[in-house]
């Protein structure tokens, strides 16, 4: 069975680093972009970046440009975001999902995704 599992989430304070880990299992994983997302209270999920299968090629939002690096070992089936310099504003719910498809192309679009983890809880105190 398909399924992926965030890790790596805490406390943190502003201005230090995580870095979250998304595990994939199941075959149907090989070949396809993924991506993390991520849900402050009472907002919507947004997204924050993606990666091809060969880990080549990135997509960032705009606004996470700089601070966030996003990254993948096919090896051990896992994907990473590594979030440096931390904002309060970073507080959210942060879940990987995987995309429809090979390309990047619409990567910021939540309908793309189709398989969700449960989200790994990063809160930034000030």
């Amino acid at each position: 069975q398909e399924q992926v599992v965030e890790s790596g989430g805490g406390l943190v304070r502003a201005g230090g680093s995580l870095r979250l880990s998304c595990a994939a299992s199941g075959r149907s994983f090989s070949g396809y972009v993924m991506g993390w997302f991520r849900q402050a209270p009472g907002k919507e999920r947004e997204f924050v970046a993606a990666i091809n299968w060969s880990g080549t090629l990135t997509v960032y939002a705009d606004s996470e440009r700089g601070r966030f690096s996003i990254s993948k070992e096919n090896t051990k089936n896992t994907m990473y975001l590594q979030i440096n310099r931390l904002k309060p504003e970073d507080t959210a719910v942060y879940y990987c999902a995987r995309k429809k498809g090979a390309l990047l192309a619409a990567s910021g679009l939540i309908e793309e995704y189709d398989y969700w983890g449960q989200g790994t809880q990063v809160t930034v105190s000030s």
